[in-house]
């Protein structure tokens, strides 16, 4: 997303996101790394650790699995997974972890374009995508979730969703997630 229109998106995302961010954040599937950035600068005492398994420009940590993290139970406040869910192939496995490492009284944050913007999205912005134009395409990863795959993903992995909202003129959703107790 380093073209206008992506930097653009990426900046409307973080903006939407940021305020939902407290204390200790992990951003799974991070990218250029700007939202961890921009929270460091935001709060300079928490630790913002952002995460991804190709080796974008300015990422903290690459890792091989998203699903096997090497941090402490309970150990974050936030976590959030910013417009990558669908490009994480063992999803119900990432969450799961998720759920190991936040706190009780922790947040899960992600950000989804819905599943019936995916197709007209994805090649308008084909020649820009660099999920498409560098790092290409996985088996197994999707362009977009709709809500209803969020919700059962987050239930299935021990999570109920507090919040959603529609943002990007209603192309794109934000949903808050909390641990079931």
């Amino acid at each position: 997303m380093y073209d206008p229109i992506g930097k653009i998106l990426m900046n409307w995302r973080i903006k939407k996101v940021l305020p939902q961010i407290n204390e200790n954040h992990l951003d799974i599937g991070c990218g250029s790394n700007k939202l961890s950035k921009k929270y460091k600068i935001k709060n300079k005492e928490a630790i913002s650790i952002g995460i991804d398994v190709h080796p974008w420009k300015n990422v903290d940590k690459i890792i091989k699995d998203s699903s096997n993290l090497s941090y402490d139970d309970n150990y974050f406040d936030t976590i959030t997974i910013v417009a990558s869910l669908n490009h994480i192939i063992n999803r119900h496995e990432t969450l799961k972890e998720c759920n190991r490492l936040l706190k009780d009284d922790g947040r899960l944050i992600i950000t989804m374009i819905p599943q019936k913007f995916w197709k007209i999205w994805h090649k308008l912005r084909k020649n820009y995508d660099l999920d498409q134009k560098i790092r290409k395409m996985k088996f197994g990863e999707v362009y977009g979730l709709n809500s209803a795959q969020i919700k059962s993903l987050l239930k299935s992995s021990g999570f109920e969703l507090i919040n959603r909202k529609r943002f990007m003129f209603g192309m794109n959703n934000l949903y808050v997630a909390s641990k079931i107790h």
